[in-house]
């Protein structure tokens, strides 16, 4: 069974399974995060959502090169949660179905390409109490620091 993180299922709402794929991305002792500034400005690990008919690697390495303009390698899957949210970007109740992967930032690539966005190193530590959502928290405090 996936955890259910973050805000309660509210009763009559309908969601839309939005399944994502998300990395906790080491340099050194240092997490690469994503600030994005709406439509709340927040940071998070980078990743998103998984398109239809793309595979949820091939959809990883693109979300982190958009949002942050780096090269990554995957080492493992780390596990799973499940959020129940409301995405005005796209006028969406959804469960998001959050798959979260263990790897390294291999290379800037460049500055990230989609908007409002932008890359930070952040120690370990810190980067679980940056980031704007328990299940991105949760699987940071889990590695040692």
């Amino acid at each position: 069974m996936i955890p259910r993180i973050g805000e309660r299922v509210r009763t009559g709402q309908g969601y839309s399974r939005r399944p994502g794929a998300y990395a906790v991305l080491l340099r050194g002792r240092d997490v690469l995060l994503t600030h994005q500034d709406a439509p709340e400005p927040e940071f998070q690990l980078p990743g998103g959502g998984v398109d239809p008919g793309e595979h949820p690697i091939a959809a990883l390495h693109r979300e982190v090169w958009e949002e942050t303009g780096w090269k990554m390698a995957l080492t493992r899957r780390l596990g799973a949660f499940r959020r129940f949210t409301y995405m005005p970007e796209y006028d969406l109740w959804a469960e998001k179905v959050c798959t979260v992967y263990l790897g390294r930032a291999v290379r800037r690539l460049g500055p990230p390409v989609e908007a409002g966005h932008t890359a930070h190193l952040v120690p370990l530590p810190l980067a679980a109490e940056m980031v704007g959502n328990d299940g991105d928290r949760m699987f940071l405090r889990r590695l040692p620091g």
